[in-house]
């Protein structure tokens, strides 16, 4: 299948990402429709009205590919299939036209990295030195090859390299050791991994969050990560995808690295020079900034702003026409690797005190359970999230407060049935209990009978509710997908507050953007009431309409603005720019 070139997308329609709303979901946790304990295709189409009605724009699916599921998919066998357990490729055609059909995207997760020890790859280059595919795999006769480099899986790997018995040789991996790394130096490697980009696309998908990309190529005396190598081929994906679908498909960038590389990923605007001093185009379009999760649960923790300021501070600015991933929780553990040692040490002793609690560098745990079921901290979290420049990322279940179960090996617990109701297994499936893939939560505070979605729905109360009154206002203040950040430092440091507004040197796609000019985010990060005086003198004699509620507040002066929040209360402020 090999398209016609797409025409150019307009700009409207190629940034759609900037005001969106992704929702990401594990397909087999999600709806199972045959019966079977795990969910599939058939099921997600089947509760595709809910996401619309929820207002998600785009879904982001973990792998979804054949695979050993030694790693929960990630671990992928054939790039082209799909696992049979999740359905036929024309179930996936279906859900593509279903989601499409309700304005919806879909992203898939795209593994660049690495295969499974069982890929028909991978078996060949094992099997023989004259295998036309055994360099297709980074291989050694030893275990001492590129010593500066961080072994990940501090909890499961002892080295970078594992002996292969068939191979007779050394197979590097940057992760599990049934996860042997490509060999991205190999030029029919990189070819391969451009004809699965394109097969996805070619059927409509609308894009991929690419995993793992900092670890594509390995030099000698460098820490294997981030080489000018590795730049220089997603460059090269970026230019042929926009080539053949003219400009309209996203690339997502999982780099868990700190902002001052990041920034690196989203090609030539951010960084005219281009990595190593060479010539460079546009990378991804988006990249996840991972160093703020953490600093978001810190700040609330110590009721204090500083952590968040001081990252936000070390984030250099991104082109316009790029966009950061934002979210509070996902499929992984909550990672530290972008911590000091100081900050991992309080994270672990604030929010992961069981040790079951802990997975390599990082904290296995959902949303509303580390945060001990605090609707207050949930929705002030919720709303900093929203209001950050970037696009926010909603994994499913938290939008109700599922809980997790930390008894589950490795990720598996922030990975349970989707609770719909309190019908047999939560209504994800009518399997008997104990075929399901994984238990449902029974913590009587979490368990499907006390959180599920339909009782929610019928609360207007309810924390699923309230999310979906979040995304809908988020929806009508584009602004904050496209604008700059300015923080006020009033004198209260329990009180976070900046602004958000378009720069001054603003296109003019950003000018045309509906809705507010100039939003103010106030929010108390303490679990007592708080006191604020801002100075807000720029803004005197505007009235501040106050997004949530409507509410019209006092004029502003020329002395400084005198707020009172409750415990983790939060405001956001309408006002002329």
């Amino acid at each position: 299948m090999n398209p016609k070139p797409s025409p150019p997308a307009s700009t409207a329609a190629a940034l759609w990402f900037k005001n969106a709303v992704i929702y990401e979901l594990p397909v087999r946790a999600f709806s199972d429709w045959n019966g079977d304990g795990i969910g599939d295709f058939r099921g997600l189409i089947d509760r595709l009205d809910y996401l619309q009605w929820l207002g998600v724009d785009c879904i982001w699916l973990l792998p979804f590919y054949p695979s050993p599921r030694r790693d929960d998919g990630y671990d992928i066998a054939d790039f082209a299939g799909i696992d049979p357990d999740y359905g036929t490729l024309e179930d996936f055609r279906e859900l593509l036209d279903e989601a499409h059909g309700r304005g919806m995207r879909v992203l898939a997760d795209l593994v660049l990295n690495h295969t499974s020890d069982q890929h028909t790859w991978f078996q060949q280059a094992r099997s023989s030195p004259q295998s036309s595919y055994r360099n297709w795999y980074v291989w050694s006769d030893n275990a001492q090859r590129y010593p500066e480099a961080r072994i990940i899986f501090t909890d499961t790997e002892v080295s970078n390299w594992t002996f292969d018995p068939q191979a007779n040789a050394y197979f590097w991996h940057r992760f599990y050791s049934h996860q042997p790394d490509l060999n991205f130096d190999e030029p029919a490697v990189r070819e391969a991994m451009i004809a699965v980009v394109f097969y996805w696309l070619d059927m409509g998908l609308d894009g991929f969050r690419c995993d793992a990309v900092p670890y594509l190529f390995e030099r000698e005396q460098t820490i294997c990560e981030n080489l000018p190598e590795t730049h220089a081929f997603l460059q090269e994906l970026r230019r042929r995808v926009d080539e053949r679908y003219g400009g309209d498909r996203v690339l997502l960038a999982e780099a868990n690295q700190w902002p001052s590389d990041v920034v690196r990923y989203f090609g030539q605007a951010a960084n005219p020079a281009g990595p190593g001093g060479d010539a460079a185009g546009p990378e991804f379009h988006m990249a996840f900034h991972f160093p703020l999760m953490p600093r978001l649960f810190m700040a609330v923790r110590q009721e204090a702003r500083r952590p968040i300021v001081d990252i936000m501070a070390q984030t250099p600015p991104i082109p316009e026409n790029c966009q950061w991933g934002l979210f509070l929780r996902n499929h992984d553990e909550l990672t530290l690797e972008m911590c000091t040692d100081e900050e991992r040490d309080y994270m672990y002793y604030e929010y992961a005190r069981d040790p079951r609690m802990k997975l390599n560098i990082g904290i296995r745990r959902r949303l509303a359970p580390i945060v001990d079921n605090s609707r207050r901290e949930i929705e002030l979290m919720n709303v900093v999230l929203f209001s950050m420049p970037g696009t926010p990322v909603l994994y499913y279940g938290d939008e109700m407060g599922m809980g997790d179960n930390i008894y589950l090996s490795d990720r598996n617990g922030v990975r349970t049935p989707m609770q719909w109701n309190v019908d047999r297994n939560g209504g994800f499936s009518k399997a008997p209990p104990e075929q399901l893939y994984a238990p449902l939560i029974q913590n009587p505070v979490y368990s499907y009978q006390a959180i599920n979605i339909e009782r929610q729905f019928q609360d207007s109360n309810s924390l699923l509710n309230w999310q979906r009154a979040l995304i809908q206002l988020r929806h009508k203040t584009p602004l904050l997908g496209w604008g700059e950040i300015e923080f006020l430092a009033p004198a209260n440091e329990r009180v976070l507050v900046y602004l958000r507004r378009l720069p001054k040197t603003a296109s003019a796609a950003a000018k045309a953007i509906p809705g507010p000019r100039c939003v103010l985010m106030v929010g108390n990060l303490s679990r007592s009431s708080q006191a604020v005086e801002l100075d807000l003198s720029r803004f005197m004699g505007q009235v501040p309409r106050e997004m949530f509620g409507g509410a019209a507040f006092p004029p502003i002066g020329a002395g400084l603005y005198q707020l009172s929040l409750g415990p983790y209360g939060y405001y956001w402020f309408e006002l002329d720019a």
